[in-house]
């Protein structure tokens, strides 16, 4: 009986420990680590990333699994997340390091600084401009204009149509 107890517990502990039930994806512009369930899709992952950034920090255009010494593996936007094993992380891709790894030929866009409260402490939020200017109303003023002088002529033709079919008629 004692022999049982003491088989029982080495079996537990040859036994491997289950993989979490999640997987961590590193987000490169904000440094943190964004946990997700085993079967996500990568677009979706990707997207709920940039959700939760800050103004001004660059965008993640995919997910790649990276290990030290080997080429990393490209999530396409329909892909499971899947955990590689020991030394693989999963991290997200920015479009200045894709520009990096291109052609250096290519113009960097410019990253805009995030502008700081006076102590410095939380990112201010921009002001965005008014998005109806007065050029854009007098657009609208104008096919509004159209569309009632388009009916009024409609509605001309249809009153007078008797008189032209009897003067038709009349000719023939």
């Amino acid at each position: 009986m004692a022999e049982d107890e003491e088989v029982s517990k080495d079996a537990e502990l040859v036994r491997p420990q289950d993989p979490p039930p999640f997987l961590e994806v590193i987000c490169k512009s904000s440094g943190k680590a964004r946990r997700f369930a085993a079967g996500t899709e990568a677009g979706f992952a990707v997207s709920l990333i940039n959700r939760k950034l800050e103004i001004g920090t660059p965008l993640a255009l995919h997910l790649e699994a990276a290990k030290e010494g080997e080429e990393p593996i490209s999530f396409g936007p329909n892909s499971v997340l899947t955990d590689y094993g020991n030394g693989w992380r999963l991290q997200t891709v920015t479009e200045f390091e894709e520009l990096r790894k291109g052609d250096e030929l290519q113009p960097t866009p410019m990253q805009f600084p995030t502008l700081k409260t006076s102590d410095g402490s939380q990112p201010v939020k921009k002001i965005s401009q008014p998005v109806f200017s007065l050029v854009y109303i007098g657009k609208i003023a104008l096919a509004f204009v159209l569309i009632f002088a388009l009916g009024a002529i409609f509605t001309l033709a249809l009153d007078n149509l008797p008189r032209l079919i009897l003067f038709i008629n009349s000719t023939v």
